[in-house]
């Protein structure tokens, strides 16, 4: 992302993000962080190509010198899945689509990638969630199911926006963790976008800092959380509570969640 800046057309004079610098490099976790309305969620919209048409986009986000191509470059795992999931349709469909549009594949040989990215994401008894909708699965089920549906295609790069903070605090522990494989076996780059600076000190190997549409801090992950720069991710970390006194919680395995 080179100089890259985003502006709504309802109100041109107010950027939502704001002259953008950084880069992502390939099998790097790298975690935005800031408060509601601080443009963290814009830059993973923008860098996926989904922001709406009432936005104006300045700048140049590349990749590996050509505009990244969605879905298949780049995955994307919503905060909600009950709302990126389609609420009429098996989610073992869903994912077969994504794999068969992307990756050429028959109907059958799709079907069998969805059974296979079910299992990888551990969700219980994937023969049957295969042909199971939504509404019939638990929040973190559903999850499990839109990060199979992310890395369908193989993508290069994961972008999680939000992708933990429906959930409740074991359920993201579980959710985290299976983040942490998926881009490890696969060998995707990371961005992972939260408001809680304890998860991501957990996840990334670098932390950039938003506020008001502008990045105040990029660093090491341990240099961020431990020697701070700015006042602003001084005040992130005294708001976090408990952030030096407790460990995060250590997932174990349950089928259930």
């Amino acid at each position: 992302m080179r100089n890259l800046s985003v502006s709504y057309q309802r109100d041109a004079t107010s950027l939502s993000l704001g002259n953008i610098d950084l880069d992502i490099a390939a099998g790097e976790r790298l975690a935005i962080i800031g408060e509601s309305g601080s443009g963290k969620s814009t830059l993973a919209l923008a860098i996926a190509g989904l922001l709406p048409p009432t936005a104006a986009v300045r700048g140049a986000i590349l990749w590996s010198g050509q505009p990244p191509r969605g879905g298949h470059d780049i995955g994307f795992v919503f905060q909600d899945a009950s709302a990126s999931l389609d609420p009429v349709m098996a989610v073992g469909r869903q994912i077969a689509e994504v794999a068969r549009t992307h990756l050429d594949l028959s109907w059958a040989q799709a079907q069998g990638r969805a059974l296979d990215l079910l299992r990888r994401v551990r969700l219980p008894d994937p023969d049957t969630a295969l042909h199971a909708y939504p509404h019939q699965l638990s929040g973190g089920q559903r999850q499990r199911v839109a990060i199979a549906a992310a890395i369908a295609a193989g993508p290069r790069l994961l972008i999680a926006d939000e992708a933990t903070s429906a959930l409740d605090t074991i359920v993201q522990a579980d959710i985290v963790a299976l983040i942490r494989q998926l881009v490890a076996e696969d060998g995707m780059a990371l961005l992972f976008v939260s408001h809680d600076i304890a998860l991501a000190a957990e996840l990334a190997d670098r932390i950039a800092v938003f506020r008001n549409g502008e990045m105040v801090e990029l660093g090491v992950a341990d240099a961020v959380i431990q020697t701070p720069r700015h006042a602003y991710t001084r005040r992130l970390l005294d708001a976090h509570i408990g952030l030096d006194a407790a460990p995060m919680i250590v997932p174990t395995e349950r089928g259930h969640v």
